[in-house]
């Protein structure tokens, strides 16, 4: 597996894991709610559950792909390809995901995710264009 993949698959694994903190355990911040989630004070109480189960999905995700990668580079190549290659696909397509349900205008204004989409699809989209293009 090529550098690049490496780099791209570990900045979207770090990207998850960020993620994760801000959907489990600073949530409660304005900051964090209102201008990273555009989510309403007075709704939070409402989307908690959902943002701390998300940040958890967030999480092992992330882990997922670190684990791969510390595989393939304590020998277990097939086991850290298989790992990063099937979470970097997962992040890819759950990034489709929020941008079709984002241009929906699910859950908030309508294209209001943009940067959102672009941080979670990016990442984990050129590890996996520079591992086809090294086969």
């Amino acid at each position: 597996m090529n550098a690049v993949t490496q780099l791209f698959a570990g900045l979207a694994a770090a990207i998850h894991v960020l993620v994760f903190v801000w959907e489990t355990i600073v949530f409660d911040r304005p900051s964090v709610h209102q201008g990273i989630f555009h989510i309403p004070s007075e709704d939070v109480p409402a989307v908690k559950l959902w943002s701390f189960c998300q940040g958890f999905y967030n999480l092992f995700l992330g882990l997922g792909t670190v684990i791969g990668l510390i595989a393939l580079h304590s020998g277990n190549e097939t086991v850290g390809r298989t790992l990063v290659f099937y979470t970097c696909a997962y992040m890819v397509l759950a990034g489709v995901t929020l941008a079709v349900s984002d241009r929906m205008g699910l859950g908030r204004a309508k294209g209001s995710g943009v940067g959102g989409t672009v941080a979670q699809i990016s990442p984990p989209l050129i590890a996996l264009v520079a591992a086809a293009v090294s086969l």
